[in-house]
């Protein structure tokens, strides 16, 4: 590291060097910047020590504080502060490590997303308070990282589309509830996105793709009650009345293209249309008791047939 107060007008070439900038700002010197903000130059922020980076971000912070917005001497001390600091980006990220995939790039997104936490504290930390800045930092990092999987780590695989869909739900979400001063409905938040309510409702949808739980964990509920000790899967849902009618449905389906069009709207008239006895012999020409033997004959084929089927189990047929 070289550091120093005062460069000399004959420096070399290296010791002028311009800092980078990390964001857009004037372009100057770092070395006109660091003599003007009234600090030492420092050439290769990284390489500082941890316990020299502790001690000489206090008078960088200081120094912050006093310059004013979108100069180059505020840029240069700003910058220099990320990079002094981005040790503690690496420290958090490595903890992270065994949730990425392994490959450079999760882990380079995971020290991008960091440093954005990092800024972030730079950016609100107050040194009057006389704290350390690690102490406020780590909380910001770690967030941004946290925030980053749950973003883009999903249980369930859902197209690209809806994923970022969903991202942009939960953005409107937070704005819209500003405004509004309540839970934004579809309506609002299609008008406010430029989409359709179907589209919005898709998205929502999709999210609960984003988490999942398991049907053995225990069912956690405040005080006893009559689930406590059970599974989710024990206490999730209910026995659902219908199913066994979704059953017959299909059993039945074959059954009718059997029959021939006269029983098929015989069936239809009196069960689709509830229509009387009377009135289908009307429509089709015959007497009420015609209509009432063809049907309780046509109503015991039907029900031996579906009973076979379902005494056949699955794969087999009964004939």
């Amino acid at each position: 590291m070289q550091v120093s107060a005062r460069p000399s007008p004959t420096a070399g070439p290296a010791a002028a060097r311009p800092a980078e900038p990390l964001l857009p700002g004037p372009r100057r010197s770092g070395r006109a910047a660091a003599r003007e903000a009234g600090l030492p130059r420092i050439d290769e922020p990284r390489e500082v020590a941890p316990a020299d980076a502790r001690e000489m971000s206090k008078v960088f912070f200081a120094r912050l504080r006093e310059l004013p917005e979108g100069t180059a001497e505020r840029q240069y001390v700003r910058n220099t502060l990320i990079e002094m600091n981005a040790s503690l980006v690496q420290y958090a990220v490595r903890r992270f490590r065994g949730r990425a995939d392994g490959a450079a790039g999760d882990v380079d997104d995971l020290v991008q997303v960091g440093t954005i936490g990092l800024i972030k504290a730079i950016d609100r930390f107050d040194p009057a308070r006389e704290n350390e800045f690690a102490t406020l930092a780590m909380p910001y990092i770690t967030g941004e990282i946290k925030r980053h999987f749950r973003d883009t780590a999903w249980a369930v695989h859902v197209p690209r589309r809806l994923q970022e869909l969903r991202i942009d739900i939960a953005k409107a979400k937070e704005e819209l509830t500003v405004r509004l001063d309540r839970s934004p409905t579809v309506r609002d938040l299609a008008a406010y996105l430029d989409l359709t309510e179907e589209q919005v409702i898709e998205g929502l949808v999709a999210a609960n793709g984003h988490t999942s739980g398991s049907l053995d964990a225990p069912h956690a509920e405040h005080g006893d009650g009559p689930a406590e000790g059970h599974t989710l899967a024990e206490v999730l849902g209910e026995e659902e009345p219908a199913l066994e009618l979704v059953e017959d449905i299909q059993t039945l389906a074959p059954l009718l293209e059997r029959l021939s069009d006269r029983e098929r709207d015989m069936l239809r008239m009196r069960f689709g249309e509830e229509l009387t006895q009377a009135q289908i012999g009307a429509a089709l020409g015959i007497s009420q008791m015609q209509v009432s033997r063809l049907l309780t004959r046509l109503l015991a084929h039907l029900r031996t047939s579906m009973l076979a089927d379902h005494d056949a189990g699955p794969g087999r047929h009964a004939h």
